[in-house]
């Protein structure tokens, strides 16, 4: 009940103060999106819960009406993530994860270095495909049982947590501000980047930072002794066998999309395409899942994902977005490059506080108010920038899940992750909006 009444305590404070520069309707959407954010946080209420609260509150205090929300919890773009889900719940079944870690791991060497890098290339690339909560879920008990050495095993936690982040964003399904980021391109009828069109932009991106960040958590831990580690890779099963020829499939497929559509055109939609796979995990004979099994499929995500386009459509709606874009309109006079500079260390240090999910649905609205005025291309890496800004965030536990997650080890203080964190900050503004500056325009 305390952190209830300290979500409402929060809320009441930032409708008083939104009152001095907004109208009251601004001011009143404000402070429900704080509530919402502080009950996220604090977990005083069970994710799904809060997630399904702006269905009961928007309509209520006359921000949008109730099918004006409630569309938000359907949209086209949830069930492709549904389809990935599908797909993911049936290599964790099988066992075909432990196969890809092993064989992940087993290319670096036994050093403290080179188990840095390992864990964060093995957590970033499983993260593009499967959620960054599971894996790095899945990799903590690895990272903590490498070492006795407690500094190995805080930069251990700390790649794991780090490297599902920066992979997240390699694929549009890899983490939910990508997704919000697509379905809001979807609503206002603008181009959406193909599968392979979007993961060619981030290569760049994920491939420097996972050159940068395991390296900058080796330093200081170079010559630490660490204990004889097996890297043996397991035999696959006929099943896993079998799953691992359609994963190879379903790869080829999108890529193969992803040309049609930059050579004639013409493509098939992506959401069917990865819907249809995960429905073929069902299928007898050749598929691996039960219904049962979609009980391990995280709805409460989905909510999530509905309350973050809900509270992007009213932020829209009402005009919010549009405010907030006048008064920062000083950086729409900036050059590109600063500008890209300036929205990524906006929104990385203000996910610092909150869901990055959260606060890629406040985000996006408001700096498509900028895009708008702006040559479409420029426009599309403005909101780009934004997004990924909001999965580069590395100082706090509440900024991202995989910080939470390995937080929640007991290992690692909230200091030591701040210190690293801030400077892994920095550079991944720096990385991000040189990249988006310099080599984004050549592909859209």
């Amino acid at each position: 009940m305390k952190g209830i009444l300290t979500a409402l305590l929060i809320g009441i404070l930032f409708f008083a103060f939104a009152l001095l520069g907004f109208s009251s309707q601004h001011a009143l959407l404000i402070g429900l999106v704080a509530f919402l954010v502080t009950l996220w946080t604090n977990e005083a209420l069970p994710l799904g819960v809060v997630s399904i609260l702006p269905i009961l509150l928007f309509p209520v205090f006359g921000i949008l009406d109730t099918n004006a929300v409630t569309a938000n919890y359907s949209k086209s773009i949830i069930f492709l993530f549904i389809g990935g889900f599908m797909l993911a719940i049936a290599i964790e079944k099988t066992g075909l994860h432990k196969y890809f870690s092993a064989k992940l791991l087993s290319f670096f060497p036994k050093t403290p270095r080179g188990i840095i890098y390992a864990l964060a290339v093995t957590s970033a690339l499983l993260s593009s495909v499967l959620s960054n909560t599971t894996i790095t879920l899945m990799l903590m008990p690895i990272a903590l049982f490498l070492s006795e050495n407690k500094k190995l095993k805080i930069r251990f936690l700390l790649a794991t947590a780090y490297g599902a982040s920066i992979g997240g964003i390699l694929t549009p399904i890899g983490t939910p501000p990508n997704l919000i980021l697509m379905g809001f391109l979807e609503d206002h009828s603008l181009p959406v980047l193909a599968f392979g069109e979007w993961m060619l932009l981030m290569l760049p991106v994920v491939a420097l930072m996972l050159f940068i960040m395991p390296w900058l958590l080796s330093f200081g831990v170079e010559h630490e002794s660490v204990e004889e580690v097996s890297h043996r890779v397991p035999e696959l099963t006929a099943t896993q066998k079998r799953l691992y020829r359609i994963v190879v499939v379903l790869a080829l497929v999108l890529l193969g999309n992803s040309f049609l559509k930059q050579l004639f055109s013409f493509a098939l939609n992506e959401k069917l395409i990865l819907l249809g796979f995960g429905l073929l995990m069902f299928m007898p004979k050749l598929g691996f899942l039960e219904w049962e099994d979609t009980r391990n499929m995280p709805y409460e995500i989905i909510f999530l994902f509905g309350a973050g386009f809900s509270i992007a459509a009213a932020f829209s709606a009402t005009g919010l977005a549009a405010d907030i874009a006048g008064k920062l309109s000083f950086i729409s006079s900036m050059p590109l490059l600063w500008m890209f500079v300036s929205v990524a260390l906006f929104v990385t240090f203000s996910t610092e506080v909150t869901s990055n999910t959260a606060l890629t649905s406040i985000a996006i609205p408001i700096f498509y108010e900028f895009a708008k005025d702006m040559p479409p291309q420029e426009g599309m890496m403005l909101l780009m920038v934004a997004t990924v800004a909001a999965s580069y965030a590395f100082m706090l536990p509440i900024a991202t899940p995989p910080n939470a997650i390995v937080m929640s080890s007991r290992v690692i203080s909230i200091k030591e992750m701040a210190d690293i964190g801030l400077k892994l900050n920095f550079i991944g503004v720096t990385v991000l909006s040189l990249i988006a500056y310099f080599i984004w325009g050549f592909f859209l």
